[in-house]
């Protein structure tokens, strides 16, 4: 069993996945909770956000008949940077062949770049190898060559916010079996792999963050996180309506839409009022004319990033919105008139389920995290027995090829 667990802004969400008599892991379990202890992706009040997790993975244990230990949780906010960096080394060996040691030496030398004291690395993610300046190599193994080189794309954290949301986690009852970027795991749910290989821009669309990822060439080369989503739209309703926060968030949901060409003249919506007031009609055409210019405001802010790195023009495969506010009505055609590319809504596949709530984009980031918990189980090291016959069968293989090294 693998839970995945996405702490927002607005909402906690949890997505359990088991594996099935086939082998296959379904959604068997999924849970959400409104989150009021976070501002803009970060930990303001530890109490309401333990609170927060614990409702909604009770909700996923609830449905699923499942008793959950352990989750995998999502980490965003203004404090994630990333960078892009390159290492060298020379391949050891009297064969020239490059095995696993050389590519975990040439990773380590990658990373050995200068962050401050504050932060901590969360993922470092290889781009690409060049073996004697041979570029755009995938898997280097078993090549023969005198020099290697990676480039690597490394996301950072604050460590404090990190410890914080573990904090909350482990208070909750949970163990955190990893952290992983948010972007990231939304990616890996949404995205294709041609999408990937042609160069496409994710924009996770949440209420207080709104998080940028690109990949080109079938590997991620910029991230970055605009302190601002979803609940600056449901605060200018909140003022321009004269409403109360949560009366204008189901306005926002029940008639929102941010692009005013998609809106009738005739079309209305009705406000209630406070303090008793009968309710009040406004022009649904009015309605969009508040919530457009924020969304645009978000959308133009992402293009600018991109553009001011020179990744715009290199965005073969389009652009994919996902998060919650990418159910706004409007977003697609707005987010083409910002940024002129071809776009799509993200719904998480990769995994089955009879539970049909999880397909939608704001459980992109939820089942992206189950997805990384699935390929960390495989990555992990076999068993006593098999790692014994492979630790024998190297060994057999080494002396093998020593002897064809000395001898042949």
């Amino acid at each position: 069993m693998i839970v995945g667990l996405d702490i927002g802004t607005a909402n906690v969400r949890a997505v359990i996945g088991e594996e099935d008599d086939t082998g296959r892991f379904v959604v068997t379990g999924v849970g959400s909770s409104p989150s009021t202890g976070l501002r803009r992706g970060v930990v303001v009040n530890i109490e309401a956000t333990l609170k927060a997790v614990s409702q909604a993975v009770e909700a996923a244990e609830l449905m699923s008949g499942r008793e959950v230990a352990s989750c995998w949780v999502g980490i965003a906010g203004a404090h994630i940077e990333a960078i892009n960096s390159r290492g060298v080394v020379a391949v050891t060996g009297r064969g020239k062949e490059i095995t696993q040691d050389d590519v975990d030496r040439v990773i380590e030398a990658a990373k050995a770049v200068v962050i401050p004291m504050d932060r901590e690395i969360l993922h470092v993610i290889p781009q690409m190898y060049i073996v004697d300046d041979q570029k755009g190599i995938k898997n280097p193994l078993d090549m023969i060559g005198v020099r290697l080189e990676s480039e690597v794309h490394i996301i950072t954290g604050s460590v404090t916010c990190a410890q914080n949301l573990v904090n909350c986690v482990n208070r909750s009852g949970f163990k955190v079996d990893g952290l992983v970027l948010q972007s990231l795991a939304a990616s890996r749910a949404v995205l294709t792999d041609d999408e990937k290989e042609l160069g496409c821009l994710l924009v996770d669309l949440g209420a207080g963050t709104t998080d940028v990822f690109v990949f080109m060439g079938g590997s991620p080369y910029y991230a970055n996180v605009i302190p601002a989503g979803g609940s600056q739209v449901t605060g200018d309703l909140s003022i321009m309506l004269a409403l109360p926060a949560d009366g204008a968030e189901k306005i926002k949901i029940e008639s929102g839409c941010c692009f005013e060409s998609l809106v009738e003249d005739d079309e209305e919506v009705i406000i209630p009022s406070v303090g008793g007031r009968s309710p009040r009609r406004l022009p649904r055409r009015e309605l969009c004319r508040i919530m457009q210019p924020r969304m645009e405001e978000i959308l133009t802010m992402a293009r600018e990033k991109i553009e001011g790195m020179g990744y715009l023009s290199h965005l073969g495969g389009g652009l994919v919105l996902t998060g919650g506010c990418a159910q706004m009505p409007g977003i697609a055609e707005l987010a083409y008139q910002v940024f002129r590319l071809p776009v799509r809504i993200g719904i998480p596949t990769g995994l089955g389920g009879l539970v049909e709530e999880f397909k939608s984009p704001e459980y992109a980031t939820s089942v992206g995290l189950v997805l990384a918990g699935i390929e960390e189980l495989q990555n992990q090291d076999p068993g006593p027995k098999q790692r014994k016959a492979s630790s024998s069968n190297g060994k057999l293989t080494k002396f093998a090829q020593w002897i064809k090294r000395e001898f042949f």
